[in-house]
């Protein structure tokens, strides 16, 4: 008998809906759902991908734990889920005990946010171990949006969302949306929304050192030194003061401080960027005039932004541009999303530098550290030295900057745990891996990106397929761990209610509570209810506490000195390394996937031909690539879709370490870029990684 099912893709941010086929326990079809009010049945190739994910050999069904024989030699045992838990809880307690709870250390990695149980109930166990050390994939990636959001608008989680089919005029930085679907901004079949944006005669200007995808379909494309949008962004709102084009518009009566924005950037003119970003300054006026003139408009920039050493600095920028043009919480312009199930309303505002990391004194944010000072912490003696490590979902070894020395600090931990299906880069290091059940096998709901969807919509799917006999969903990993943690410490555990309890709740206690949302009704709508285009909600859903948007933030103000005195000595001449992305990977977690590493080999180095003829090498060749941490080879590839002066590799690969067990990534190993990224070199204002715009040597291979 062929079952359908609905289901919402969980593999990127544009969350498209789907239908599924099945007879029995096989998958027949994967097809995009027509009827879901937010996709309208588009789909990419990660979707079909599903199937390879749901059936994957290599996927861990049962706990293993790692063996060493007598002879010196590794291997995996497959154990109970009882004793898993049991020695897992027992050495998480005698650390705590032993060495403190600092010892204890946390990394969450970015698949965390798309499987709404983790999120719900990772505080089942955390709440027992209050760690400073914790990590997480956001800062090597968002965390000056965070920041941003805290600073402006008074919480952590209240992104401006690009209202795309309703602009006129779009200003896009270092963001590949065709190749994304979007990031930070939840927007299926967005090359169907440009080309409509374009022909009801609006504009897409595209900022990029690579001409990608994105910047191949805009109106205008601009090429950018990595490392200098700072500077491109001040150049624009120095314009818009200067020439009298500042009009926050309805934000006015809430909006202080762009005055004093105004003197501290004078000395930041479209002239000065123009010296170092590659763009000449007439340019950049253009850009600040036809964006201030224009019916709606939108500044947007994402991970090319955001993971550079003035990512504070660009994010905090771009929202004061689209305030200072009155863009902000304007239809046609940036707004808030109001999701059925509003994780703002019930969740903390942030912090920020509330403590620093032990050994060099990072900041805080949210309770968690920079990803870039986890090997240090573990490598380094002395009290809150981290001693044993908990992992959810996460590969740093790959995606977080210097990955070798990460990779050789795992094996001084005492203890190791990992939540995770996989034996990878990371999990290798291992004592216990904990797999949960596949995505297909447990229920949906988007908490995170409906705070990020262009449209307001809402949906509920429950499993494709029973969980088998023996297997645990992440959720309850979480809670049958804080059980038995709780116990060893002799504190009290925290009822373990199922998400879709705490789901229901949150829809009928929500925003939209009025339309008589309910799991309930959810189910009675399996592609998704439609809520409607975003609405403007300022002042009321800002989060300050005199609900003000104050516009001269004290940090990232005084972070303009450093941007000033290092572009007055800026260094010229050496090649800077950006990564990229490509529509069938997400970081590293996409490679063990038939569907999607077919093809021609996509790690290579794309490199300009003139760089390639300075420097005597020819298209297709092996090359070495060096930075001050490291050093790989990699295959060179002509292009003159780079920048002159810039490189670019994928992220997410490098499956060529001894030890893993994801035998399709292994035979596409490819380099990891991250073996390049450097610890040191981050955002000094945030302490969030650095991976794009460093300095790299290239040379012919060996």
């Amino acid at each position: 008998m062929t079952n359908t099912h609905y289901r919402a893709c969980h593999l990127c941010e544009a969350i498209c809906g789907l239908v599924i086929e099945t007879r029995d326990e096989k998958i027949l079809s994967i097809k995009g759902d027509k009827n879901d009010p937010l996709s309208r049945g588009h789909i990419c190739p990660k979707a079909v991908a599903l199937q390879d994910i749901h059936e994957d050999a290599d996927r861990l069904r049962q706990p293993v734990q790692k063996v060493t024989a007598d002879d010196g030699s590794i291997h995996w045992q497959t154990i109970s889920w009882e004793e898993a838990l049991d020695k897992t809880a027992e050495a998480l307690v005698n650390t705590i005990n032993q060495h403190g709870v600092n010892a204890v250390g946390v990394y969450a990695g970015n698949p965390s946010v798309h499987n709404y149980g983790m999120m719900t109930h990772q505080g089942n166990l955390f709440r027992h171990i209050r760690t400073q050390n914790r990590f997480s994939a956001t800062s090597v990636d968002q965390l000056p949006h965070h920041l941003t959001s805290m600073w402006l608008f008074g919480h952590k989680s209240l992104f401006p969302v690009p209202d795309i089919d309703h602009t006129h005029y779009f200003l896009m930085l270092g963001a590949n949306p065709l190749a994304s679907n979007g990031s930070l901004w939840t927007v299926p079949d967005v090359k169907k929304r440009i080309k409509a944006l374009k022909a009801r005669g609006g504009k897409l200007v595209v900022v990029d050192p690579r001409r990608t995808e994105t910047a191949e379909l805009a109106s205008e494309h601009f090429f950018i030194t990595p490392g200098t949008d700072a500077l491109l962004l001040l150049g624009i709102l120095n314009t818009l003061f200067a020439e009298g084009l500042v009009d926050p518009g309805h934000l006015a009566p809430f909006t202080t401080g762009l005055s004093e924005v105004e003197q501290a950037i004078a000395g930041f003119t479209a002239g000065f960027a123009a010296t170092h970003t590659g763009i000449n300054a007439e340019d950049i006026r253009r850009l600040a005039r036809e964006l201030a003139s224009a019916e709606a408009g939108i500044c947007y920039g994402r991970m090319g932004l955001s993971t550079q050493r003035y990512g504070g600095l660009c994010q905090w920028l771009i929202q004061l541009i689209n305030i200072a043009t009155g863009n902000l919480d304007k239809p046609g312009g940036s707004l808030f999303a109001t999701p059925a199930v509003d994780a703002v309303a019930t969740s903390g505002p942030g912090g920020f530098n509330r403590h620093q990391s032990r050994v060099r004194g990072l900041p805080e944010f949210d309770r968690e550290l920079p990803a870039a000072a986890l090997a240090e912490e573990i490598t380094t003696p002395g009290q809150g030295q981290i001693r044993a490590l908990f992992t959810a979902a996460g590969n740093p070894v790959l995606s977080t900057p210097n990955g070798r020395q990460l990779d050789d600090a795992l094996e001084q931990l005492d203890f190791m745990v990992s939540l995770d299906p996989y034996i990878n880069e990371t999990t290798r290091h291992a004592d216990i891996i904990l797999p949960p059940t596949s995505p297909l096998e447990h229920d949906h709901y988007d908490l995170s990106f409906h705070l990020l969807a262009m449209r307001n919509t809402t949906r509920y799917n429950p499993p494709v397929f029973a969980r088998p006999d023996g297997a645990l969903h992440d959720w309850e990993i979480f809670s049958e761990l804080g059980q038995r943690v709780a116990k060893g410490l002799g504190q009290e555990a925290q009822p373990a209610v199922p998400p879709e309890q705490i789901i229901d709740m949150g829809l009928q206690a929500g925003p939209w509570k009025d339309r008589g949302l309910s799991l309930d009704e959810l189910r009675k709508h399996p592609s998704g209810i439609d809520l409607g285009p975003l609405q403007s909600q300022l002042p009321a859903r800002l989060l300050t506490a005199d609900k003000h948007i104050r516009c001269d933030t004290p940090e990232p103000l005084a972070d303009l000195d450093r941007l000033r005195a290092d572009f007055a000595n800026a260094e010229t001449g050496q090649l800077k390394l950006i990564g990229r992305r490509h529509v069938r990977s997400n970081n590293s977690w996409m490679h063990n996937y038939r569907r999607l590493v077919k093809g021609r080999d996509r790690c290579t180095l794309l490199m300009h031909p003139q760089d390639m003829q300075a420097r005597n090498i020819s298209d297709g060749s092996q090359v070495q690539v060096s930075s001050r941490v490291g050093e790989v080879a990699v295959i060179v590839q002509a292009s003159d879709e780079m920048m002159p002066g810039v490189v670019s590799l994928p992220h997410g690969y490098g499956h060529n370490r001894q030890g893993t067990q994801t035998r399709i990534a292994q035979a596409h190993a490819g380099v990891s870029c991250n073996d390049l990224t450097d610890d040191h070199f981050l955002d000094d204002l945030c302490g969030n990684a650095a991976v794009n715009g460093v300095p790299v040597e290239v040379r012919p291979g060996q």
